[in-house]
């Protein structure tokens, strides 16, 4: 459902300047059609989660392949393929790096069989109270500063959540951050920038007890960065810079240019006040339901600038727009050579796929720096993981307070945030305790009422002990889900109040040393696998692959020769993560790393 955006030209061939704004899928449809005019192409401008792709629509298929960019929608297409039988050729790239991997449905692993990583949160304590490195300060100014100027006033805020002073405070916060009638926007900027750069942290600094082993950050106040003429200055250039023909920036409101320029604390200072200016004067009808956007260029320049002036109070080194966004958006900028690559394997395995050959399948690892001058790392498809609640269903288990957590927090936090569920269907036992999308009008009722009671309150009581029954209509997906009663949870650790497992955890290369990993073992037990180096014997191991290799014949070993040949394995890890294994490569068999 992409448009094409400015940032998107300088790392493919499809689309050009006069394309911004368009669909990304209309646009690349009609660019191919130049060059291959007599093949068939429909395009969709639409969210692959959308009703109308469901099973029946993946059966029509001989293979898929994804070119995704967030784990939702991978996970909802890898469940999709699997529900339809259909081969998915799924691929990544972030930066340098990038991986093709096959996913063959009762073949190989599916997409879900290993973990992924979940995304990097934060203590709010840390946040809001003792930030120690950059990306603290960003999601402070993102996630609360820029939320609670601009965005939903409605929505909880712990912007000036000060354990033990949040009472004496709340009548200052209300007033701060509430408008006067007879105050004019540079007033109004200045009592904000003062309040949270300054006032805020001098009550931070209030209790000694935080800073006893910490460096002390130092209030900052906007007369003391800035002089009322920089204000002044700043109403002069509007005129000069501003036109309705060009989008709203702080930067070109000032006269600055380089988004690569580290701004000094006296510029960050002039920035967040003309941005904030700008927000109140020619975006005013979306304050109230704006959110940070990495594409909205004032939003940017607003959480940059205050993320800058947050980590100079901080003793933290401050950043320059093209790095402060990167952080924001999560972005690892793009590399064109990567992507053509990634593209060229995507074709490589989906031309197997079609032939059938699926002794040949690979998925393969790009490297950013060569590992025994090899920068494609090429791996055997690996076995479907016997512990995988989406292709093996093995049931999950969940630590949850029955008495206190309420159905709704279970189908919020864990079967749509981590199971990736969009329209699901809970039952314990033979009894239905909720069902979203199309339900009778009679029954929303009563799963509305469901949601808010605790789950040993439930029409069918949810206790330690119970299996409840997920399921997924338009992703054909159930599993199930074990239930374990706990009283208590660590809230900085387990924010949730729950704790989801089900995952195989490994163990450690000590505990499992003397395991083969021949036809007497399990194969699922094996972590790495390794790949013959076309220059010498020596073998190149891919560590955080962290996968099981297909069984096959090369796999008969005995535990004698295993045991002879272990004392030639010599392990190095470096910034890529590889694992070199020097030994003769009939002999050197697979070994688990921790």
């Amino acid at each position: 459902m992409d448009t094409i955006e400015v940032s998107n030209l300088n790392r493919q061939f499809l689309f050009r300047q006069f394309h911004v704004g368009q669909s990304k899928a209309k646009v690349a449809r009609d660019a191919v059609l130049k060059f291959r005019p007599h093949i068939n192409i429909t395009p969709y401008h639409a969210n692959v989660k959308d009703p109308e792709f469901n099973v029946d629509f993946f059966k029509q298929f001989n293979v898929v392949l994804n070119g995704l960019d967030n784990l939702d929608a991978r996970r909802h297409v890898n469940r999709l393929c699997l529900a339809a039988n259909v081969p998915l050729v799924e691929s990544g790239t972030t930066g340098f790096l990038g991986q093709v991997t096959v996913h063959v449905k009762g073949k190989t692993e599916c997409y879900e069989c290993q973990p992924k990583p979940a995304p990097k949160t934060y203590p709010v304590c840390t946040i809001t109270s003792t930030p120690s490195k950059f990306v603290h300060c960003i999601v402070w100014a993102k996630d609360l500063l820029f939320a609670k100027l601009f965005g939903d006033k409605n929505q909880d805020n712990d912007l000036n959540v000060r354990s033990s002073d949040a009472a004496s405070s709340s009548k200052n916060v209300e007033d701060v951050f509430e408008r006067r009638k007879d105050e004019d926007i540079d007033q109004y900027g200045r009592k904000i920038f003062d309040h949270v750069f300054g006032y805020n942290i001098e009550l931070a600094l209030s209790n000694e007890e935080t800073w006893k082993n910490r460096n002390r950050p130092k209030p900052i106040y906007s007369k003391d960065v800035l002089s009322d003429e920089p204000a002044q200055q700043n109403g002069n250039l509007e005129k000069k810079y501003e036109s309705d023909e060009l989008p709203v920036s702080a930067m070109a409101s000032l006269g600055m240019k380089n988004p690569q320029d580290i701004w000094s604390l006296k510029e960050n200072s002039r920035i967040f006040l003309e941005a904030f200016r700008l927000f109140f004067t020619k975006r005013e009808k979306e304050i109230g339901n704006l959110s940070f956007d990495k594409d909205d260029q004032l939003a940017v320049e607003f959480v940059t600038a205050a993320a800058n002036i947050r980590a100079a109070s901080f003793g933290i080194p401050l950043q320059n727009l093209f790095e402060a966004k990167g952080i924001a958006g999560n972005i690892v900028h793009a590399v064109a050579t990567t992507n053509a690559v990634i593209a060229g394997l995507i074709v490589i395995e989906a031309i197997k796929v079609l032939n059938n050959d699926i002794k040949n399948y690979r998925m393969t690892y790009c490297l950013e720096h060569p590992a025994r001058n090899m920068l494609l790392m090429p791996v055997e498809p690996f076995e479907p993981n016997k512990s995988c609640y989406v292709c093996s269903e093995t049931p999950l288990s969940l630590e949850i307070n029955t008495n206190r957590s309420k159905l709704k927090d279970l189908v919020e936090k864990i079967v749509k945030a981590k199971l990736g569920m969009n329209l699901p269907l809970i039952m314990c036992a033979s009894n239905l305790l909720y069902e979203a999308g199309d339900v009778e009008d009679d029954m929303v009722a009563i799963y509305e009422a469901n949601l808010e009671k605790a789950l040993a309150e439930l029409p069918s009581p949810v206790t330690g002990g119970t299996m409840l029954t997920v399921e997924d209509m338009q992703q054909e997906f159930v599993c199930n889900i074990n239930i374990k009663h706990r009283e208590e949870f660590d809230e900085e650790k387990e924010p949730d109040g729950m704790v989801l497992s089900g995952w195989t955890q490994p163990v450690s290369a000590a505990e499992n040393k003397d395991k083969s990993v021949g036809n007497g073992a399990s194969t699922s037990d094996a972590l790495i696998t390794a790949v013959e180096s076309e220059k010498d014997d020596e073998i190149t191991i891919v560590s955080t692959l962290k996968k099981r290799k297909l069984p096959d014949e090369s796999d008969i070993s005995n535990s004698a020769a295993e045991s002879k040949n272990q004392k030639q394995l010599e392990v190095i890890e470096d910034e890529d993560d590889l694992v070199m294994l020097d030994g003769d490569s009939d002999s050197v068999k697979k070994r688990r790393l921790s």
